[in-house]
């Protein structure tokens, strides 16, 4: 680990340039805030759909195509493979996590393994309608009920992780459930995880249209539920 790059910020991208041409300047505003070494890398679709790239350029963060697959899966691994920070933020590129609240999250990070932007904590919320809301809060009692994850907020890809800690999780889910395999694994790798989760308002996504499938998105999770409750 190069212990000179103090942050990674991740953000996987799928047709997202619209929405980084406003996100990656306020996002660099708030990591130069903290006065620590930081790196922004954007991991976009393996062959480019449209000039994310050149929203990278113009914002000077790094820009990289996904690795092995064109799943939001690979993009994490991607990111996660390259990154060079001692602690890992993950977030997403449309406009439903605010670059203002990395701020937050980072200086939670002493005595906390992972530290959420969470939903379901007193303060939090979300913007989506109540039909998602009630699904998305469904999934994460289960997750967090089986697994005793000791969280009320599984699923908000918006997190501050330990790259030690992340780096030797071997992460095999390929949809949007790779956020709860890493949770998952991580608490089975540490039964004393220390978990902190920081009341957040989820916002709608400024442009374009969400990736998520709303079939392969509950499919998935019901598999990944069943797959690593099995597993030992």
């Amino acid at each position: 680990m190069d212990n000179k790059m103090e942050l990674s910020i991740l953000i996987p991208a799928y047709l997202e340039e619209e929405n980084l041409r406003l996100l990656l300047p306020r996002i660099r505003n708030a990591a130069k805030g903290l006065e620590i070494t930081f790196e922004i890398i954007v991991v976009d679709t393996m062959q480019a759909k449209d000039n994310t790239q050149l929203a990278c350029i113009d914002n000077e963060v790094t820009y990289l195509n996904r690795e092995n697959g064109n799943y939001y899966g690979d993009a994490i691994r991607t990111g996660l493979h390259h990154a060079k920070g001692n602690y890992l933020l993950f977030m997403d590129a449309d406009g439903s996590h605010s670059p203002e609240f990395i701020k937050n999250l980072y200086t939670n990070r002493n005595d906390n393994d992972v530290v959420i932007a969470s939903r379901y904590v007193e303060g939090g919320g979300s913007d989506n309608s109540s039909v998602l809301i009630w699904m998305s809060w469904s999934i994460n009692f289960i997750y967090s009920w089986l697994f005793n994850l000791q969280c009320k907020d599984v699923s908000n890809s918006f997190k501050l992780y330990k790259a030690d800690a992340m780096k030797a999780l071997n992460l095999k889910c390929d949809n949007f459930d790779i956020i709860e395999e890493i949770l998952i694994k991580l608490k089975r790798n540490n039964k004393y995880l220390k978990i902190t989760e920081l009341p957040y308002m989820f916002k709608e996504r400024m442009f374009g249209h969400t990736k998520r499938n709303l079939i392969v998105f509950v499919f998935s999770y019901i598999f990944t539920l069943i797959k690593l409750k099995l597993r030992k």
